[in-house]
């Protein structure tokens, strides 16, 4: 038996059946944690976050119309909240790309991040102490970046989200998304350069 569509879930529950909210939820549920997580950089924040959001989803989901994507629809509310979230506290130390689950796709979520910072090729044992202090770099760099940078890589680079999807989450235009991520990336090379450079500096007295 084929597993029931988020459009079927919508549909059921906008007709009163409140189990099927909490199966939409449930589904999407770790999904939005770690797009929370990767923004907010706090476990902690990242379950208040998620938890915000859906309450949120509960208190639009008769709303919601279904010519929209559910997923993006409560993705958009994560990126806000989390934003919010962000610009209110200030967070900015301690970055962490690690997966706290698979990802959409099963692929390492650091992956497409280090793609555009380094060179092609397939890297050999000897770049591993090479490839860490990259990550760790990247780690460092991200912490760094301006709030609506960290959301647009995060969105197209770590959840693969394709332009339009990211317009819609960031209701901007899609020419706008290529622009930011462009100059996301760059200021993300840019700092960990930075961080490259001084690596080694002694310190002054």
């Amino acid at each position: 038996m084929d597993p029931i569509t988020d459009a079927t879930l919508i549909e059921q529950i906008q007709q009163g059946d409140r189990s099927a909210l909490g199966t939409l939820l449930q589904r999407h549920q770790q999904r939005l944690y770690n797009v929370a997580l990767r923004m907010v950089s706090n476990r902690d924040d990242a379950a208040e976050v998620t938890q915000d959001a859906m309450l949120k989803v509960c208190e639009h989901i008769d709303g919601f119309r279904s010519d929209a994507q559910v997923t993006t629809w409560m993705t958009r509310i994560v990126m806000n909240l989390s934003i919010s979230l962000l610009r209110k506290r200030k967070v900015r130390n301690h970055i962490s790309l690690e997966s706290t689950g698979p990802s959409a796709n099963g692929e390492d979520q650091a992956t497409s991040l280090r793609q555009f910072l380094a060179d092609p090729g397939e890297p050999g044992p000897g770049d591993r102490v090479e490839t860490g202090e990259m990550l760790e770099f990247l780690k460092q760099a991200i912490a760094r970046l301006d709030d609506d940078f960290r959301a647009v890589l995060v969105l197209r680079d770590i959840e693969q989200m394709d332009y339009q999807q990211i317009a819609e989450v960031l209701e901007l235009k899609v020419g706008t998304v290529k622009s930011r991520l462009f100059r996301a990336r760059l200021a993300l090379r840019q700092e960990v350069q930075k961080l490259d450079h001084t690596r080694g500096k002694p310190a002054e007295a």
